[in-house]
């Protein structure tokens, strides 16, 4: 038996016209030249919009600590 009310590839194609994937837009960071995505903080300096918001330094150092503190001996 055949599909009386079959769709065709252009119907198809036409619902399914959302399911695309679109690229992400990159800025440079006022700060640090780097690459980040619009409206996000820098993750290379963790500034955003010229202010400092995350102090990396700090957060990088912490974790080496709670590393070293968890390490078998």
């Amino acid at each position: 038996m055949v599909n009386r009310m079959r769709a065709t590839r252009a119907h198809r194609d036409n619902r399914r016209s959302h399911h695309g994937l679109t690229v992400v837009r990159l800025s440079k960071c006022q700060n640090c030249q780097a690459l980040h995505q619009s409206h996000r903080i820098c993750m290379n300096c963790g500034t955003y919009n010229s202010r400092k918001v995350i102090d990396l330094a700090a957060k990088v150092a912490a974790k080496a600590k709670k590393r070293d503190k968890a390490a078998p001996r």
